[in-house]
């Protein structure tokens, strides 16, 4: 039987205009508040129906879902790797960077 709280299942994330994005727990636990609200532990309504609701719109909530997507990517990066920083700022929208 899996873990509950396995990088493999499937966690929701909704945006706070009504979009629904689904993403694999390894890339949704990047984020440090998201992880602590989905994990099984913590007690929150959110880790019992796996779905964290973020008070942002849809595009920010896409967006950081690709900023977790490169964070995970790049994690077991050595330090003298060079990270592709420009790839991920090339696809911010300059209307949207403050709320990010």
């Amino acid at each position: 039987m899996a873990n509950a709280n396995s990088d493999e299942d499937w966690v929701r994330l909704t945006s706070s205009d009504g979009f629904t994005f689904l993403v694999k727990r390894k890339i949704a636990n990047m984020s440090g508040t998201v992880k602590s609200s989905l994990d099984t532990s913590s007690g929150f309504a959110e880790a019992e129906s796996k779905t964290y609701k973020s008070q942002e719109r849809g595009i920010i909530v896409q967006k950081m879902i690709e900023y977790m997507s490169f964070k995970a990517h790049y994690s077991n990066v050595g330090p003298k790797e060079d990270i592709p920083v420009h790839e991920l700022m090339e696809r911010l929208p300059p209307e949207i960077i403050l709320e990010l």
